[in-house]
């Protein structure tokens, strides 16, 4: 394409230029439209350069007490390009600490999705209460590509050396003698 355009004039060959570095630049990352739904919310952002994910923050406070869950508001709509998937996971810190993760985890948001974001959290905590405040830190989303897949009906499958084993049939966990 930057060929043609080269050929054609000067100006669009600048335009391609510009989309040449563009595309250099945003190689392998993807633009996600958002809207702050609560604009006191800050944007989801990564805590360190070269991190995978972003933290989404709490839209409301909301106390969980052992065993319980609640769907909690995140303040943001987005809108993930077609073929990737927004994955929302535990943030390790939360779960280690706490006890506090997902319970669908990793949720799923399709690209089609629309409406506000929300994170079933859970506190695992078999004693102790969970106070979420609003603005807290609750969860991490990556966004990921993904494959568009079809089936394809057949009437057998393929043999694998693993064949239909699952849930287990590579054996137990080993436990470590003591010495």
């Amino acid at each position: 394409m930057v060929r043609k355009l080269l050929e054609v004039s000067p100006a669009r060959a600048s335009i391609a230029g510009r989309l040449d570095t563009m595309s250099e630049l945003t190689s392998g990352s993807c633009i996600v439209d958002i809207v702050r739904l609560d604009s006191k919310l800050p944007v989801p952002v990564r805590a360190h350069v070269g991190d995978a994910g972003v933290d989404l923050y709490s839209a409301e406070t909301v106390v969980l007490e052992p065993g319980q869950r609640e769907l909690v508001r995140t303040g943001i709509a987005i809108e993930l390009p077609f073929g990737t998937v927004g994955l929302i996971n535990p943030r390790s810190g939360l779960a280690a600490h706490n006890g506090l993760s997902i319970v669908n985890a990793p949720g799923t948001v399709d690209a089609g999705y629309r409406g506000e974001i929300k994170v079933c959290l859970i506190n695992l905590d078999p004693h102790n209460s969970i106070r979420i405040k609003r603005g807290d830190r609750i969860a991490q989303m990556l966004v990921q590509r993904v494959e568009m897949f079809t089936f394809n009906e057949v009437d057998s499958l393929d043999d694998s050396e693993r064949g239909e084993g699952g849930y287990g049939s590579t054996g137990g966990h080993s436990t470590l003698e003591e010495s």
